[in-house]
């Protein structure tokens, strides 16, 4: 039977340290990218593409920002929506130009993901995530008016925003039956708009992001995948990682990852959540999670790199 596979991209798929993220660094990161990808579909697996979009997310703020005084300025899930549709063209472009030149005939789409969450989150009355550019005081000063919440930071200010706890994914249903059918799919990016069920109304935004690889674990839950591939900066999950007796591990299972994650090993602006969504992935029936560096992402399905987490 055919595998299917979950392939969450850290944000350095698309932009590299140092560079200044022009659209023309943007395609030609993603085009090396998807090298790794096009050799995974090729050994016959069935893939969902997410992907995260801080860097992208921030120069829309930045924009809307500068440009305050011409148009209205959007809020934040319109951001996310349009970060959503702007990498979604560029690994959808890509990946299809990278297939034919395999001969391999396979469709690819990107679906603007809407995820649930509970209106009644505690993070909705604790803005902690800071996210997008740096701003002076003037600029910080324009963004509280326009209804951003803002905490200063040694290099400035920033937009705090709620992250809540992802539930589901709204388009579940369509992606996998676009899966069945045999095409892939690039969904829940930034880890997707954030939705809550209003009675009597539906679904209604609400002015917060939700952490790209629950938003995944999520994902690779409602579509029955088999492995949840966490692609990031490093090549394996460390214990005292960046101290001079940091040990990375190699093979780990459910029990002792869920010890070291409760004894604080992964710090939660960085691998802790990449962490939590591979316990849940495990405990919700998945059969492996993966964590690797997005340059070996090929490698590290095979075993031959990354930190695999199994039952």
């Amino acid at each position: 039977m055919t595998k299917r596979a979950v392939i969450a991209l850290g944000g350095n798929a698309l932009i590299k340290p140092g560079q200044k993220g022009t659209i023309y660094e943007q395609f030609a990161n993603t085009r090396e990218t998807v090298k790794s990808i096009v050799k995974i579909i090729k050994d016959g697996w069935d893939v969902v593409l997410t992907h995260g979009n801080g860097p992208q997310v921030g120069a829309i703020l930045l924009q809307n920002q500068a440009g305050r005084d011409l148009v209205p300025p959007m809020p934040l899930g319109i951001c996310v929506a349009e970060s959503q549709g702007l990498i979604g063209y560029m690994i959808q472009q890509c990946l299809s130009n990278a297939l034919r030149k395999e001969g391999i005939n396979k469709d690819v789409v990107t679906i603007v993901t809407q995820v649930l969450v509970d209106d009644k989150d505690p993070a909705f009355e604790n803005p902690t995530k800071p996210i997008g550019p740096y701003f002076n005081e003037d600029q910080a000063l324009k963004l509280l008016k326009d209804g951003y919440q803002m905490t200063k930071q040694k290099n400035g200010w920033r937009i705090v925003v709620p992250s809540p706890d992802p539930k589901a994914i709204i388009e579940a249903n369509i992606i996998k039956a676009l899966l069945d059918d045999g095409i892939i799919v690039i969904a829940a990016g930034g880890g997707g708009m954030p939705v809550v069920e209003r009675k009597g109304w539906g679904l209604d935004g609400r002015e917060a992001v939700v952490d790209k690889d629950l938003s995944a674990e999520r994902l690779a839950e409602a579509i029955g995948a088999d492995v949840l591939l966490i692609l990031t900066d490093v090549p394996y999950v460390y214990l005292n990682y960046g101290s001079e007796d940091q040990e990375p591990l190699r093979k780990v299972n459910l029990e002792e990852i869920k010890k070291f994650y409760e004894d604080g090993h992964f710090p939660a602006g960085s691998m802790g959540p990449k962490i939590l969504a591979a316990i849940r992935f495990l405990e919700n029936g998945g059969e492996r999670a993966i964590i690797a560096d997005i340059d070996h992402a090929w490698e590290a399905l095979k075993g031959e790199t990354g930190t695999h987490i199994t039952k």
